[in-house]
């Protein structure tokens, strides 16, 4: 589901201004940081893919870059000439 579809006291941004932090689960924390998915896939399902992969958000934060870059949308895109 979209972020823009979800009711506004159940998107996380509002959640977590209304209700804390603790409020919000590590698929929806890591969704705000996210800020968007990639073309296909929404936010939320990315942020819970991610979560899943690195056995939540624990495992992510131990990651290393090379571990990041097997998750499409993680990896920054190739910089142009400068």
């Amino acid at each position: 589901m979209a972020l823009k579809d979800l009711p506004a006291d159940a998107r996380p941004r509002e959640k977590l201004l209304a209700r804390g932090p603790s409020a919000l689960s590590d698929t929806e924390l890591l969704a705000l940081l996210l800020r968007t998915g990639t073309r296909g896939r929404g936010v939320f399902q990315m942020a819970g893919e991610v979560v899943a992969h690195f056995d939540g958000l624990s495992g992510l934060l131990h990651a290393s870059g090379d571990e990041l870059k097997v998750i499409k949308g993680l990896a920054a895109p190739p910089s142009g000439p400068s």
